[in-house]
Protein backbone atom coordinates (compact mmCIF):
# COMPACT_ATOMS: atom_id res chain seq x y z
CA UNK A 1 0.00 0.00 0.00
CA UNK A 2 1.11 3.09 -0.78
CA UNK A 3 2.13 6.16 1.59
CA UNK A 4 -0.87 7.71 0.20
CA UNK A 5 -3.53 5.62 1.18
CA UNK A 6 -1.85 4.35 4.45
CA UNK A 7 -2.91 8.29 5.33
CA UNK A 8 -6.16 7.70 3.05
CA UNK A 9 -7.02 4.38 5.54
CA UNK A 10 -5.52 6.41 8.53
CA UNK A 11 -8.17 9.61 8.14
CA UNK A 12 -10.86 7.57 6.93
CA UNK A 13 -10.80 5.36 9.90
CA UNK A 14 -10.62 8.33 11.96
CA UNK A 15 -13.44 10.11 10.34
CA UNK A 16 -15.66 6.31 11.43
CA UNK A 17 -14.93 6.31 14.81
CA UNK A 18 -15.01 9.79 15.49
CA UNK A 19 -18.57 11.16 13.46
CA UNK A 20 -20.95 10.95 16.47
CA UNK A 21 -24.24 13.24 16.12
CA UNK A 22 -24.11 15.19 12.39
CA UNK A 23 -25.59 17.88 14.14
CA UNK A 24 -23.68 18.46 17.22
CA UNK A 25 -20.93 20.23 16.99
CA UNK A 26 -17.43 19.62 17.98
CA UNK A 27 -16.55 20.54 21.55
CA UNK A 28 -12.99 20.37 21.28
CA UNK A 29 -10.65 21.86 18.55
CA UNK A 30 -7.21 20.60 17.56
CA UNK A 31 -5.30 23.35 15.75
CA UNK A 32 -1.90 23.36 14.28
CA UNK A 33 1.06 26.14 14.35
CA UNK A 34 4.26 27.15 13.59
CA UNK A 35 7.18 29.10 14.39
CA UNK A 36 7.71 32.71 13.79
CA UNK A 37 5.95 35.60 13.32
CA UNK A 38 3.93 34.49 10.56
CA UNK A 39 1.97 32.90 13.16
CA UNK A 40 1.11 35.89 15.68
CA UNK A 41 -2.21 36.09 15.16
CA UNK A 42 -2.63 32.54 16.29
CA UNK A 43 -0.75 33.19 19.25
CA UNK A 44 -2.69 36.25 20.25
CA UNK A 45 -5.87 33.78 19.88
CA UNK A 46 -4.21 31.37 22.52
CA UNK A 47 -3.25 33.97 25.06
CA UNK A 48 -6.66 36.10 25.15
CA UNK A 49 -8.63 32.52 24.26
CA UNK A 50 -10.49 34.21 21.40
CA UNK A 51 -11.76 31.00 20.13
CA UNK A 52 -13.47 30.03 23.07
CA UNK A 53 -14.78 33.89 23.75
CA UNK A 54 -16.72 33.33 20.07
CA UNK A 55 -17.36 29.80 20.43
CA UNK A 56 -19.30 30.65 23.39
CA UNK A 57 -21.16 33.49 21.52
CA UNK A 58 -21.85 31.17 18.91
CA UNK A 59 -24.13 29.19 21.72
CA UNK A 60 -21.90 26.26 21.61
CA UNK A 61 -21.22 26.43 25.04
CA UNK A 62 -17.33 25.55 25.89
CA UNK A 63 -15.23 24.28 23.67
CA UNK A 64 -11.77 22.59 24.32
CA UNK A 65 -9.02 24.62 22.17
CA UNK A 66 -5.15 22.16 22.04
CA UNK A 67 -2.78 23.93 20.02
CA UNK A 68 0.40 21.63 18.39
CA UNK A 69 3.95 23.47 17.25
CA UNK A 70 4.35 21.63 14.01
CA UNK A 71 6.39 22.77 11.32
CA UNK A 72 6.44 21.94 7.02
CA UNK A 73 3.94 21.19 4.74
CA UNK A 74 4.10 17.68 4.69
CA UNK A 75 4.07 17.37 8.30
CA UNK A 76 0.98 19.41 9.07
CA UNK A 77 -0.62 17.65 5.51
CA UNK A 78 0.16 14.11 7.08
CA UNK A 79 -1.06 15.04 10.87
CA UNK A 80 -4.51 16.31 8.90
CA UNK A 81 -4.75 12.82 7.27
CA UNK A 82 -3.89 10.97 9.86
CA UNK A 83 -7.17 12.92 12.09
CA UNK A 84 -5.12 14.78 14.76
CA UNK A 85 -5.81 18.11 13.29
CA UNK A 86 -8.93 19.93 13.08
CA UNK A 87 -7.39 23.35 12.24
CA UNK A 88 -4.18 23.75 10.32
CA UNK A 89 -2.40 26.48 9.78
CA UNK A 90 0.02 26.08 7.01
CA UNK A 91 2.03 27.54 3.97
CA UNK A 92 -0.13 27.67 0.75
CA UNK A 93 2.15 25.68 -1.23
CA UNK A 94 1.63 22.88 1.25
CA UNK A 95 -2.57 24.06 1.25
CA UNK A 96 -2.50 23.76 -2.81
CA UNK A 97 -0.97 20.28 -2.36
CA UNK A 98 -3.22 18.70 -0.67
CA UNK A 99 -6.18 20.64 -1.84
CA UNK A 100 -4.87 19.44 -5.42
CA UNK A 101 -4.78 15.82 -4.82
CA UNK A 102 -7.71 15.06 -2.35
CA UNK A 103 -9.92 17.00 -4.95
CA UNK A 104 -13.31 15.23 -5.92
CA UNK A 105 -12.58 12.79 -2.84
CA UNK A 106 -15.55 13.58 -0.59
CA UNK A 107 -13.96 12.25 2.71
CA UNK A 108 -10.57 13.81 1.79
CA UNK A 109 -11.26 17.23 0.11
CA UNK A 110 -10.17 20.29 1.88
CA UNK A 111 -10.80 23.96 1.76
CA UNK A 112 -9.49 27.31 3.10
CA UNK A 113 -11.15 28.84 6.18
CA UNK A 114 -9.05 32.38 5.74
CA UNK A 115 -5.77 33.45 4.85
CA UNK A 116 -3.16 34.25 7.91
CA UNK A 117 -0.26 36.55 6.98
CA UNK A 118 2.07 37.95 4.54
CA UNK A 119 5.42 38.78 5.06
CA UNK A 120 8.82 38.81 3.17
CA UNK A 121 11.44 35.74 3.29
CA UNK A 122 15.09 36.47 3.18
CA UNK A 123 17.67 34.68 1.80
CA UNK A 124 20.78 34.88 4.10
CA UNK A 125 24.01 33.67 3.91
CA UNK A 126 27.93 33.62 5.59
CA UNK A 127 29.36 33.36 2.31
CA UNK A 128 30.90 36.66 1.20
CA UNK A 129 31.12 35.26 -2.72
CA UNK A 130 27.70 35.56 -2.65
CA UNK A 131 25.59 38.35 -3.87
CA UNK A 132 22.76 36.82 -6.21
CA UNK A 133 21.12 33.46 -7.03
CA UNK A 134 23.92 32.99 -9.93
CA UNK A 135 26.46 33.09 -7.12
CA UNK A 136 25.54 29.85 -5.19
CA UNK A 137 27.98 26.58 -5.82
CA UNK A 138 27.42 23.12 -5.03
CA UNK A 139 29.76 23.75 -1.99
CA UNK A 140 26.76 25.96 -0.51
CA UNK A 141 23.69 24.76 1.54
CA UNK A 142 20.56 26.49 1.97
CA UNK A 143 18.33 25.24 4.99
CA UNK A 144 15.00 25.30 4.86
CA UNK A 145 11.45 22.99 6.48
CA UNK A 146 11.05 20.86 4.24
CA UNK A 147 13.13 20.47 0.90
CA UNK A 148 11.29 21.46 -2.65
CA UNK A 149 7.61 21.74 -1.06
CA UNK A 150 7.59 23.77 2.17
CA UNK A 151 6.94 27.53 1.68
CA UNK A 152 10.66 28.66 1.82
CA UNK A 153 11.17 25.57 -0.77
CA UNK A 154 8.42 26.60 -3.19
CA UNK A 155 8.94 30.39 -2.71
CA UNK A 156 12.62 29.56 -3.44
CA UNK A 157 11.47 28.22 -6.58
CA UNK A 158 9.71 30.61 -7.56
CA UNK A 159 12.20 33.42 -7.17
CA UNK A 160 14.79 30.75 -9.17
CA UNK A 161 12.01 30.51 -11.88
CA UNK A 162 11.88 34.70 -11.96
CA UNK A 163 15.37 34.43 -12.39
CA UNK A 164 16.44 31.34 -14.53
CA UNK A 165 12.66 30.72 -16.34
CA UNK A 166 10.49 28.15 -15.02
CA UNK A 167 12.69 25.22 -17.15
CA UNK A 168 15.17 25.49 -14.45
CA UNK A 169 13.05 26.27 -11.68
CA UNK A 170 14.73 23.14 -9.51
CA UNK A 171 18.04 24.84 -9.99
CA UNK A 172 18.96 25.56 -6.43
CA UNK A 173 16.96 22.45 -5.01
CA UNK A 174 20.09 19.96 -4.82
CA UNK A 175 21.60 22.63 -2.61
CA UNK A 176 18.86 22.58 0.29
CA UNK A 177 18.38 20.82 3.46
CA UNK A 178 15.55 20.22 5.63
CA UNK A 179 15.58 22.29 8.31
CA UNK A 180 13.43 24.33 11.00
CA UNK A 181 13.76 27.77 11.52
CA UNK A 182 15.48 27.96 14.71
CA UNK A 183 17.74 24.87 13.82
CA UNK A 184 18.46 26.83 10.71
CA UNK A 185 19.27 30.20 12.86
CA UNK A 186 21.37 28.28 15.22
CA UNK A 187 23.45 26.69 12.42
CA UNK A 188 23.60 30.08 10.55
CA UNK A 189 25.15 32.44 13.51
CA UNK A 190 26.80 29.50 15.14
CA UNK A 191 29.37 29.77 11.88
CA UNK A 192 27.81 27.63 9.19
CA UNK A 193 26.99 24.36 11.34
CA UNK A 194 27.08 20.74 9.64
CA UNK A 195 27.95 23.33 6.75
CA UNK A 196 24.72 25.57 6.38
CA UNK A 197 25.99 28.47 5.23
CA UNK A 198 22.55 29.92 3.89
CA UNK A 199 19.26 30.09 5.05
CA UNK A 200 15.69 30.90 3.52
CA UNK A 201 13.12 32.26 6.26
CA UNK A 202 10.99 34.31 7.45
CA UNK A 203 10.85 36.80 10.56
CA UNK A 204 12.20 37.10 13.31
CA UNK A 205 14.71 34.60 12.29
CA UNK A 206 15.81 36.03 9.25
CA UNK A 207 15.44 39.69 10.97
CA UNK A 208 17.97 38.31 13.63
CA UNK A 209 20.39 36.87 11.57
CA UNK A 210 21.55 40.18 9.72
CA UNK A 211 21.85 41.17 13.27
CA UNK A 212 25.02 38.79 13.50
CA UNK A 213 28.57 39.89 12.24
CA UNK A 214 29.37 37.98 9.07
CA UNK A 215 25.94 37.51 8.16
CA UNK A 216 23.95 39.03 4.87
CA UNK A 217 20.62 39.04 2.62
CA UNK A 218 21.02 37.85 -0.96
CA UNK A 219 18.10 38.87 -1.40
CA UNK A 220 14.29 39.59 -0.36
CA UNK A 221 11.07 37.47 -1.83
CA UNK A 222 8.61 40.75 -1.35
CA UNK A 223 11.29 42.55 -3.88
CA UNK A 224 11.01 39.71 -6.52
CA UNK A 225 7.78 38.64 -6.15
CA UNK A 226 5.69 40.96 -4.65
CA UNK A 227 3.26 40.67 -1.43
CA UNK A 228 1.22 37.87 -1.44
CA UNK A 229 -0.42 35.55 1.56
CA UNK A 230 2.14 33.55 2.53
CA UNK A 231 0.02 31.22 5.10
CA UNK A 232 -3.57 30.24 5.08
CA UNK A 233 -6.07 27.90 7.37
CA UNK A 234 -7.66 24.75 6.13
CA UNK A 235 -10.26 22.47 7.29
CA UNK A 236 -11.45 19.28 5.97
CA UNK A 237 -14.63 20.43 3.88
CA UNK A 238 -16.38 17.81 6.07
CA UNK A 239 -15.45 19.49 9.02
CA UNK A 240 -16.75 22.82 8.15
CA UNK A 241 -19.92 21.14 6.81
CA UNK A 242 -20.42 19.74 10.48
CA UNK A 243 -19.12 22.54 12.58
CA UNK A 244 -20.16 26.05 10.52
CA UNK A 245 -20.27 28.04 13.85
CA UNK A 246 -17.14 26.68 14.98
CA UNK A 247 -15.69 27.62 12.05
CA UNK A 248 -17.04 30.70 12.06
CA UNK A 249 -16.00 31.44 15.25
CA UNK A 250 -12.57 30.92 14.21
CA UNK A 251 -12.63 33.39 11.72
CA UNK A 252 -14.06 35.47 14.48
CA UNK A 253 -11.45 35.34 16.81
CA UNK A 254 -8.65 35.80 13.94
CA UNK A 255 -10.16 38.92 12.73
CA UNK A 256 -10.14 40.15 16.45
CA UNK A 257 -6.38 38.87 17.01
CA UNK A 258 -5.48 40.81 13.75
CA UNK A 259 -7.38 43.70 14.82
CA UNK A 260 -5.53 43.53 18.15
CA UNK A 261 -1.82 43.53 16.19
CA UNK A 262 -2.95 46.29 14.16
CA UNK A 263 -3.40 48.51 17.18
CA UNK A 264 -1.47 47.15 19.92
CA UNK A 265 2.18 45.99 18.63
CA UNK A 266 3.17 46.33 22.31
CA UNK A 267 0.45 43.91 22.97
CA UNK A 268 1.19 41.99 20.06
CA UNK A 269 4.57 41.73 21.08
CA UNK A 270 4.17 39.99 24.55
CA UNK A 271 2.18 37.83 23.27
CA UNK A 272 4.48 36.84 20.78
CA UNK A 273 7.10 36.60 23.52
CA UNK A 274 4.46 34.61 25.75
CA UNK A 275 4.45 31.95 23.26
CA UNK A 276 7.29 31.37 20.79
CA UNK A 277 11.07 30.03 21.67
CA UNK A 278 12.90 32.75 20.20
CA UNK A 279 15.22 34.59 22.24
CA UNK A 280 14.03 37.85 21.02
CA UNK A 281 13.33 41.57 22.97
CA UNK A 282 9.80 43.21 22.47
CA UNK A 283 11.60 45.88 20.86
CA UNK A 284 12.83 43.92 18.56
CA UNK A 285 9.06 42.11 17.46
CA UNK A 286 7.99 45.39 17.42
CA UNK A 287 10.64 46.46 14.91
CA UNK A 288 9.60 43.55 12.50
CA UNK A 289 5.96 44.19 12.81
CA UNK A 290 6.86 47.27 12.00
CA UNK A 291 7.77 45.95 8.60
CA UNK A 292 5.57 47.12 5.75
CA UNK A 293 6.12 43.72 4.34
CA UNK A 294 5.05 42.11 7.64
CA UNK A 295 0.45 42.05 7.55
CA UNK A 296 -2.10 39.84 8.88
CA UNK A 297 -5.39 39.48 7.15
CA UNK A 298 -7.92 36.62 6.73
CA UNK A 299 -8.19 37.79 3.64
CA UNK A 300 -6.19 35.80 0.89
CA UNK A 301 -3.74 37.71 -1.15
CA UNK A 302 -1.96 36.60 -4.07
CA UNK A 303 -2.92 33.34 -3.83
CA UNK A 304 -2.97 32.61 -7.14
CA UNK A 305 0.57 33.78 -7.82
CA UNK A 306 1.15 29.92 -6.32
CA UNK A 307 -1.72 28.33 -7.84
CA UNK A 308 -0.37 29.17 -11.45
CA UNK A 309 3.70 28.62 -11.38
CA UNK A 310 2.85 25.25 -8.71
CA UNK A 311 0.74 24.18 -11.78
CA UNK A 312 3.06 25.30 -14.65
CA UNK A 313 6.14 23.51 -13.27
CA UNK A 314 3.59 19.94 -12.62
CA UNK A 315 3.65 20.62 -8.93
CA UNK A 316 0.03 20.33 -8.74
CA UNK A 317 -2.22 18.71 -10.87
CA UNK A 318 -5.47 20.76 -11.05
CA UNK A 319 -5.23 24.73 -11.24
CA UNK A 320 -8.71 26.76 -9.30
CA UNK A 321 -10.31 28.82 -11.30
CA UNK A 322 -10.16 31.74 -8.93
CA UNK A 323 -9.04 32.13 -5.26
CA UNK A 324 -12.63 31.78 -3.83
CA UNK A 325 -12.72 28.03 -5.34
CA UNK A 326 -10.32 27.42 -2.46
CA UNK A 327 -11.76 28.74 0.14
CA UNK A 328 -15.27 28.78 2.08
CA UNK A 329 -17.89 31.28 1.50
CA UNK A 330 -17.63 32.94 5.11
CA UNK A 331 -15.07 35.16 3.71
CA UNK A 332 -15.97 35.24 -0.05
CA UNK A 333 -17.42 38.86 0.11
CA UNK A 334 -13.89 40.04 1.03
CA UNK A 335 -11.69 41.49 -1.70
CA UNK A 336 -9.10 38.48 -2.55
CA UNK A 337 -7.00 37.60 -5.70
Amino acid sequence: MSRWMKRVAALVLAIGTCSGDARAEASEVRLSRGYGILYLPLFVIDQYKLIEKHAKSAGLGDVKVTWRTLDGGNVINDAMLAGTLDVAAIGVPGFLTLWAKAKGNARLEIIGLSGLSTTSLYLNTTDPAIKTLRDFTPKNKIALPGIKTSLSAVVLQMVVAREFGDHDYARLDPLTVGLGHPDAYSALVSGGKGGVDSHFGSPPYSILELDKPGIHRVLSSADVLGPMTLDAVYVLKRFYEANPKLCRAFIAALDEANALIARDHDAAAQAYLNAAGAKVSKEEVRRMLADPHTKFSTTPDGVMKFASFMRRVGSISVLPGDWKDLFVPDIQDRPGS
